[in-house]
């Protein structure tokens, strides 16, 4: 089993018992913000068990029916984990409201407290192991889990906090208040979560980052060709997809031609983490004044040493 996941499968075992320690909490209690943090946790839970099938169907590799591969499964996980985050937020913040005008006495404040920090504590530890692994494998479904549980540590402490206050000065409003500010804060996570996860389903371009380091591997062989144009980027998981136009002197031969296309697409290739480059030729037209022999020479296919690649 990879990397990936296993690391997804922690986040479920994880997500399982604290939704379990968080109910129990919040039914002896009767607090509203453990009641909404378990409902975070089972948000949480749903998204583990979507970005454990996304990375299995995301891993499969391209055939007829999708022949540029299933990276984008990984997305599309990462739009519906936002979706279901709005939706938890949502019903956090009805009820929340609904407890701010009718309030009750907690019971058993304790052990809410202990609890949300053991669940801050347990996030805390699992959220880095899937950050560290999502970097390594360039994984949009994981960094999305590991985001939700990082989301989780701030509200769990929050509450844990709020519960807390509630224990020392019996101001028993706080606890809706705060669910209100956990709800506020999972929203804000959600919205980001969806904008970065659905922005290669639509095929927008690369980080400037990434485009600046194609634009600088390809001025490494400016004197190969003539020009290039109609660069056009975009992401499909963790593959990034770049094709452009080169010109080259008219006179130039299929050899040249071919070999010049495999050195910058190599070039580009070990500047930017798993790039799919496709470049196209295109002769030059009459009004060409470059010397013919410029473009008569052999290219060698070996790219320029260059820096490692970006997210690598």
């Amino acid at each position: 089993m990879s990397r990936k996941k296993n690391v997804a499968l922690l986040s479920v075992a994880s997500n399982t018992l604290l939704i379990t320690l968080k109910l129990i909490a919040g039914t002896l209690s009767g607090s509203v913000s453990i009641i909404s943090e378990a409902i975070h946790s089972m948000m949480d839970l749903v998204a583990a068990v979507i970005a454990f099938f996304a990375v299995r169907l995301a891993d499969a590799p391209p055939d007829e029916d999708h022949p540029y591969g299933h990276e984008k499964f990984e997305n599309v996980s990462g739009v519906i984990e936002g979706v279901l985050i709005v939706v938890a937020a949502v019903w956090i913040i009805v009820e929340a409201v609904h407890k701010l005008f009718n309030p009750a006495p907690l019971e058993a404040a304790a052990w809410g407290v202990a609890v949300m920090f053991v669940s801050a504590l347990v996030n805390t530890l699992v959220s880095r192991l899937l950050y560290k692994v999502a970097r390594e494998e360039h994984s949009m479904a994981l960094e999305a889990d590991a985001l939700h549980l990082k989301a989780d540590v701030y509200t769990s402490l929050g509450v844990g906090a709020g519960l807390a206050a509630i224990w020392l000065t019996g101001w028993h409003q706080l606890d809706p208040l705060v669910a209100i500010a956990v709800a506020l804060f999972i929203l804000k996570e959600a919205f980001e979560l969806i904008a970065r996860a659905f922005a290669p389903l639509i095929d927008a371009s690369l980080p400037k980052e990434e485009i600046d380091a194609i634009h600088a591997a390809l001025s490494r062989h400016a004197h190969d060709y003539i020009d290039y144009h109609n660069l056009r980027t975009r992401q499909s998981g963790k593959i990034r997809h770049v094709d452009l136009h080169v010109t080259l002197h008219r006179y130039s031969t299929l050899e040249n031609a071919h070999a010049l296309c495999d050195r910058l697409e190599a070039e580009i290739e070990s500047v930017i983490a798993h790039a799919n480059v496709l470049i196209h030729s295109d002769p030059c037209d009459a009004s060409c004044t470059c010397p013919d022999q410029v473009f008569a020479r052999p290219i060698s296919t070996t790219p320029a040493m260059t820096s490692a690649a970006p997210n690598s």
